[in-house]
């Protein structure tokens, strides 16, 4: 594990990436993704994750999963969502946080790499379910900085809450920023 980190660290520096990471990490969390606006975002957030390192598991599409590569997404520690009908997402995952010690989930807010109304609410529903924290993870193609911001405890007042996420966000740009949606819940 010590050789992965180190070639994904130096990665990350060769390519002129710097890693940003909190200085403590509660034990269960809610990961929010933004911006997420090219392909890109992911092999660059896989490299993070072995960087720093951090064995959160996060959520893709479900049509990612077929075929071939979906033995590879799930080992890569993806769980599939289908987006195109309710199954009880919500539920599963707020159980998974309640039978893990620690427990990580990464989720892209806006759903898409395209310019979206707004933020899809299922990352804000699942933390206020499981009682967990939320941490802003950001890949930033203007400063060149990938990782972990903060950490923001929900208080169920949605206004308030998306408030200080969109504060926390500030600045940070995506590899094409003209299509990061706008922070707010649709």
């Amino acid at each position: 594990m010590g050789l992965l980190r180190g070639a994904a660290g130096m990665i990350l520096k060769a390519c002129g990436w710097k890693l940003l990471d909190l200085p403590q990490r509660p034990a269960k969390a809610v990961v929010i993704a933004y911006p997420h606006t090219s392909n890109w975002d992911f092999p660059v957030t896989l490299l993070a994750l072995a960087a720093l390192p951090y064995g959160a598991r996060w959520v893709a599409k479900d049509t990612l999963f077929r075929g071939p590569m979906g033995p590879i997404m799930r080992a890569l520690g993806g769980i599939a969502v289908n987006r195109r009908e309710r199954t009880g997402f919500v539920e599963r995952i707020a159980e998974e946080f309640r039978c893990h010690d620690n427990f990580h989930l990464i989720i892209a807010t806006e759903g898409t790499r395209r310019l979206q109304a707004g933020w899809k609410s299922g990352f804000y529903r699942i933390a206020m379910a499981a009682g967990v924290p939320v941490i802003m993870a950001v890949v930033d193609y203007g400063k060149h900085e990938l990782g972990l911001l903060a950490t923001l405890s929900l208080t169920g007042d949605e206004a308030a809450d998306m408030a200080q996420i969109a504060n926390c966000y500030e600045g940070r740009r995506g590899y094409r920023h003209e299509l990061a949606s706008p922070i707010r819940l649709l």
